[in-house]
């Protein structure tokens, strides 16, 4: 096995980059040009590798072009000596589907890695050896060289370098949430070279102050808008705000500070390296003390907000859920018995996020897609342009001016949570660097707003164009460029159009401002265009904002217009049908479509949708969990195993459903309780504690076989006072424990070829 000096006092590694990827202090740079990464987290070891190719298609379709993933070492060697790398532990079937989907991979090899793991994800064994864990200690850097030398057996080849430019994996990630071991981080990395990993980036999470030594590892950083970690008493943690203001600050101190030994530092923000995210909340797990109930307009104004704070490289987690497996000896999950303040679901890691565990579509996995396709046509330039900030009390409105030379972007956000609303705004607007208006007739924003708006942007024959619209995306034809916008509900569409030359205007009307003349569109739609010479603006309104999608079938480029699951495929459009929505809109047509305006429309054929589903009381709850209090913040906790004999029981008949092979099949329970688990059998396959949404389960992951489902439910003691949203804490009701309805929500899936 290799071997390398461990001196904590050995010289820096400097070098970041490689194999056509570089960094400097605004963005990475590939090919000579700046990029502008999206990058989603999902945890393979946490799902089935049947769905992962599926399932990445998935989130490349919502703009994500790189996939983060933990390596947990508990999964992979429960029993010393017993490793294992197979089925869903095949780390390197993962990495090799990824890379023929054409997603980028980031690896975070732990040895620590958290993710809501026991231990953080150590082995039991591993945590109860008689070693300094996370240090620089001899005897368990033996242990970590051994697990770092077996990562790059598995993954040898998969590390992008300049003898493998197209290997998938760009960064590594060492450990996670680290605070006062800058002289272990970089032995981490120095170890993990020296069994022969490498990648043009090293990266080590940067929040709680920690102290990272920059000159080996770029700090990557986090934001979510509501935390499972708070207090119980807490209706939106006080960190929240910071998130939906634009600012420089790049740390949060709150993340990670429930489990946190060092004490917190003013943060470092070291700016040699850009703003670069790795953990924004693509929603939020929930503990039993604490369930919240993040919503997905929050997270979208959060990563427009970061965007307008000069983010170079978006990153959530997760992005798509999963579920806790279970091991040989026990369950992985964190809780108050395995030394944690918090009791979490043992099976639930569903995390409200843009991808459900069971692979349904959340609203903010489509408000998301806005800002990834926007990102993937003008991200590069966006990455260069400075930005002034401004809060309501200066201007009026929350907003990020990223402007140079009189051309650039202008974000507003009028969002915070539902527990801190922002009231709505009135004549509204802006003055930019150069003394431009925007808009040039004050306008009210709405309570929840949230959008950015192109400043004297070139589109095609359009010289320049401002206005209150948000650029999607742009697709070139035989008749000449076509740029897709979208609007923000409440807010009036206002464009100053510049034409160069006697091109012929249509599809608006002027009117007159204090600023000058503007131009108004017809009512925004699909049906909405301005055409300028060659070019067409496609104005949309906010919902069909949210249906614009755009990738490539075996080479070329496709926008359509889809209320539904859309993937790319070499051989067409796959369609997932979530909705009732019965054509699509394209740009080429689709086989078998008609021309309609812009787009061509190809009509389908009406489906099903959902179903009702029977479900059978077995017996009523005979009592209710006891309040107690555990773990090392004396936090409520969680039913124990003796109390769910006390549980209603209901069964669900699957045999008599009408499973569509070649569709998602979901399962969708609206329940009312306290903590809620699901058998086949003498098997736990799902659990939730309740916090006012649906809970999916995914019939093909379940493998049911006919066998019945059963649902056991605890009810509320009416003492544990539990964290829910205000919205729902009125249905938290003592005693109940009720399943409203069963729905069975099938998804048919029909690929759709590129017409001739």
């Amino acid at each position: 096995m290799p071997t390398i000096s461990r001196s904590t006092s050995a010289a820096p590694v400097t070098r970041q980059g490689g194999a056509g990827l570089e960094i400097d202090a605004t963005s990475l740079i590939r090919g000579g040009e700046r990029w502008f990464p999206v990058m989603g987290e999902y945890h393979f070891s946490r799902d089935v590798p049947e769905r992962w190719e599926h399932e990445l298609r998935k989130m490349k379709a919502g703009g994500i072009d790189t996939v983060a993933t933990y390596l947990i070492w508990i999964l992979h060697e429960e029993i010393r000596g017993e490793r294992s790398w197979a089925g869903h532990l095949d780390v390197r079937r993962f990495v090799e589907t990824a890379g023929r989907v054409g997603m980028n991979v980031v690896m975070r090899i732990g040895p620590w890695a958290h993710g809501e793991a026991r231990n953080g994800g150590f082995p039991d064994w591993l945590q109860a050896l008689p070693v300094r864990h996370r240090t620089n200690d001899p005897a368990y850097l033996d242990l970590v060289e051994d697990w770092y030398a077996d990562i790059e057996r598995q993954l040898r080849g998969q590390f992008r370098s300049d003898d493998a430019p197209n290997a998938p994996i760009i960064a590594v990630q060492v450990d996670n949430e680290l605070y006062d071991q800058p002289e272990h981080l970089a032995t981490l990395r120095r170890l993990a070279e020296s069994v022969g990993m490498t990648a043009p980036f090293w990266v080590a999470t940067g929040w709680g102050g920690a102290q990272v030594p920059q000159d080996e590892l770029i700090s990557v950083y986090a934001g979510y808008s509501d935390g499972f970690w708070e207090e119980s008493d807490v209706e939106l943690p006080a960190f929240s705000r910071m998130h939906f203001i634009f600012s420089d600050v790049r740390d949060d101190l709150s993340v990670g500070a429930d489990v946190r030994n060092a004490p917190e530092t003013d943060g470092r923000d070291d700016h040699r390296y850009p703003f670069i995210t790795c953990e924004l909340g693509g929603g939020m797990a929930v503990a039993y003390h604490r369930r919240p109930h993040v919503d997905s307009a929050d997270i979208a104004a959060l990563a427009l907000t970061k965007l307008g704070s000069r983010s170079a490289w978006q990153g959530y987690y997760v992005y798509h859920g999963t579920t806790q497996v279970n091991g040989r000896l026990s369950g992985m999950q964190e809780s108050q018995a395995t030394a944690y303040p918090n009791d979490l679901p043992r099976k639930d890691y569903d995390f409200f996020a843009p991808i459900g565990a069971a692979g349904t579509l959340r609203p903010h996995y489509h408000l998301l897609r806005t800002q990834h396709l926007f990102l993937q046509e003008w991200g590069a330039e966006l990455l260069e342009l400075p930005a002034v900030f401004t809060d309501i009390e200066d201007a009026g409105v929350r907003s990020a001016v990223r402007v140079a030379d009189g051309r650039g972007y202008v974000f507003i956000n009028n969002h915070q949570p539902a527990a801190a609303a922002l009231p709505a705004l009135s004549d509204v607007q802006l003055t930019l660097p150069d003394g431009t208006v925007l808009p040039a007739s004050p306008t009210d924003v709405p309570a929840g707003a949230a959008a950015f708006w192109p400043v004297a942007q070139p589109y095609g024959d359009v010289a320049a164009l401002s206005g209150t619209v948000q650029p999607i995306t742009q697709i070139d034809t035989a008749e000449g460029l076509v740029v897709v916008f979208g609007t923000t509900a409440g807010i009036g569409v206002e464009l100053d159009l510049r034409i160069d030359g006697d091109a012929a205007v249509s599809g608006v009307h002027e009117i007159e401002t204090p600023q000058g003349a503007r131009w108004v569109p017809t009512t925004p739609g699909p049906d909405c265009v301005i055409t300028v010479g060659s070019t067409r603006l496609v104005i949309l309104d906010p919902d069909s904002s949210a249906q614009v999608w755009a990738g490539e079938v075996d080479g070329r480029r496709v926008v359509a217009l889809w209320d539904g699951g859309l993937t790319f495929t070499p051989d067409g459009l796959l369609l997932e049908r979530w909705s009732s929505a019965a054509d699509i809109l394209t740009i080429p047509a689709l086989e078998g479509a008609e021309r309609a305006g812009v787009f061509s429309r190809r009509a389908l054929a009406p489906v099903d949708g959902d179903a009702p589903v029977a479900v059978r009381s077995v017996r009523g709850a005979s009592g209710a969990p006891e309040l107690r209090r555990g773990g090392t913040a004396n936090r409520f906790s969680a039913p124990l195993e003796a109390e769910w004999e006390q549980a209603a029981v209901f069964e669900i008949e699957t045999s008599a459903l009408a499973y569509e092979e070649d569709a998602a099949n979901v399962l969708r329970l609206t329940w009312f309780g306290d903590v809620a688990r699901a058998y086949v059998g003498d098997e736990l396959v799902a659990d939730q504690f309740w916090y006012g949404r649906t809970w999916e389960l995914d019939l093909a992951v379940l493998q049911l076989a006919g066998r019945p489902l059963r649902i056991e439910i605890l009810p509320w003691n009416g003492d544990t006072d539990f964290f829910v949203d205000s919205r729902v804490r009125g249905d938290r009701v003592a005693g109940r424990a009720e399943i409203a309805s069963v729905r069975h929500v099938r998804a048919p899936r029909v690929v759709v070829p590129l017409g001739s």
